[in-house]
């Protein structure tokens, strides 16, 4: 069977330039992203909780909605358009140049040689770009905070690490596994079910993308319900 391998059939030079691709390589993207998607953020937020005199709400307010829903679902997007892109496309060039075949005729199966991988890489290092994104948006946004509107970040930092906890940050770790997992799969589905030459390859990168983006909304909308609704909702009333 197509399934039928073991761990150590793995390469780990394989995993190992997948995940540098996926992490590193997409670090710099994302913490830039997660810094000016914070500061616009903050500064729609923090006026409005001024004019309420709710200074003591901002950084929670902002740890939430951050750990919650931003950093991962913006860290996912960023993923999907640079690394899922990127996944689909070498597999689909690899499918119509009929490289998959040749794996076949070494006797290599390419579902470990060349899907595994790709699948370990993003469900390894979206949590760590994730967290890492969570990190420089609370930052930025204390610095804007205190910058533009003179809240002392010792507030800010109180206020935030109050709201925060260990579960948010485990929750929100799970959904990024499950986004990794989710769009490493369609990625390299779409590449190795390429058909039509270069312009197959261009119309399966595109379909990748859109499948993607749509799958990690929806998513996010069910884990997001029945982790941070209706879990909570339980314990509370147990």
């Amino acid at each position: 069977m197509i399934l039928n391998f073991k761990i150590s059939d793995i390469e780990l030079y394989s995993i190992v330039e997948q995940m540098n691709m996926v992490g590193p390589g997409s670090l710099v993207i994302s913490l830039i992203t997660a810094f000016f998607v914070s500061v616009v953020f903050t500064l729609q937020v923090t006026k409005e909780f001024l004019y309420l005199n709710a200074v003591s709400l901002v950084g929670a307010i902002l740890t939430l909605a951050f750990i919650r829903e931003l950093s991962p679902v913006l860290t996912s997007v960023i993923i999907i358009g640079r690394v899922g892109s990127c996944f689909t496309a070498e597999l689909a060039t690899m499918k119509v140049t009929e490289q998959i075949d040749a794996l076949y005729i070494l006797n290599t199966n390419p579902i470990v040689y060349l899907v595994i991988p790709r699948i370990i890489s993003c469900v390894t290092m979206l949590p760590i770009l994730t967290f890492l994104s969570f990190s420089t948006s609370i930052a930025s946004s204390a610095f804007i905070c205190f910058t533009l509107y003179g809240i002392n970040p010792v507030i800010f930092f109180v206020s935030s690490t109050s709201s925060l906890s260990i579960v948010d940050i485990m929750r929100s770790l799970l959904k990024t596994i499950i986004f990794g997992f989710f769009i490493s799969s369609i990625s390299c589905i779409c590449g190795l079910s390429t058909k039509g030459g270069a312009k197959g390859v261009g119309k399966s990168t595109t379909i990748s993308v859109v499948a993607s983006l749509l799958t990690v909304f929806i998513l996010d909308f069910i884990l997001s319900y029945l982790m941070f609704n209706k879990l909570d909702s339980s314990i509370k009333t147990l």
